[in-house]
């Protein structure tokens, strides 16, 4: 895929993407540039106490984070929700986790469901990818209104047509029992249907 070469590409050398996945538009870059990283919270006005979420290509790269994998969580990765429109957060195993998760104590990781971003992903290693929007606000269904609503420019921006607005169902493994942060693509039924 030339398209995912040229993005990995850009996230590589330390630039800020906007990006289709299987749900909004979103906002990357590589947790192994921290200029980068700034720069998300300042496109989208974020504060900076709240974490970013990190999507990654596969189950064997969120246990390269450390992610402590409860019985819950291993029950959704190996699900047919996933990957898929469902963010699940974990406990992190300070020891096992690389230094740009240090002072956390958990991490948020979602596979998504769409060809570009999962070979990207593939090519880059985990990134930090969090909803292309203004803090706050909904997530523009094109990339043209993303662009006017972002506080700046990205580096790059793929053109993925028009997605939805509906963000990923974040899912709390830490947590015994699990939760639901928050409501998403992906119903409370066919959490439910999995892990209960």
């Amino acid at each position: 895929m030339t398209d995912a070469a040229t993005l990995a590409g850009c996230l590589l050398e330390g630039g800020v993407v906007v990006a289709p996945t299987d749900t909004v538009y979103g906002l990357a870059a590589s947790p192994l540039h921290p200029a980068a990283v700034a720069r998300i919270f300042e496109l989208k006005r974020r504060p900076a106490t709240r974490n970013l979420p990190v999507m990654a290509a596969d189950a064997g790269q969120i246990a390269a984070l450390g992610a402590v994998i409860s019985p819950a969580g291993a029950r959704l990765l190996a699900s047919s929700l996933v990957p898929g429109a469902l963010t699940i957060a974990f406990g992190l195993d300070a020891a096992a986790a690389p230094p740009w998760l240090a002072g956390r104590d958990e991490v948020a990781v979602r596979i998504p469901d769409h060809p570009l971003m999962l070979e990207v992903l593939r090519r880059t290693g985990p990134l930090l990818v969090t909803s292309a929007n203004t803090h706050g606000q909904a997530t523009p269904e094109s990339l043209a209104d993303v662009l006017a609503q972002l506080d700046g420019a990205p580096d790059m921006a793929f053109d993925g047509g028009v997605l939805s607005a509906t963000p990923s169902t974040l899912v709390n493994c830490r947590a015994d029992p699990w939760v639901i942060e928050r409501a998403g693509a992906i119903s409370p039924e066919a959490i439910a249907a999995v892990l209960s």
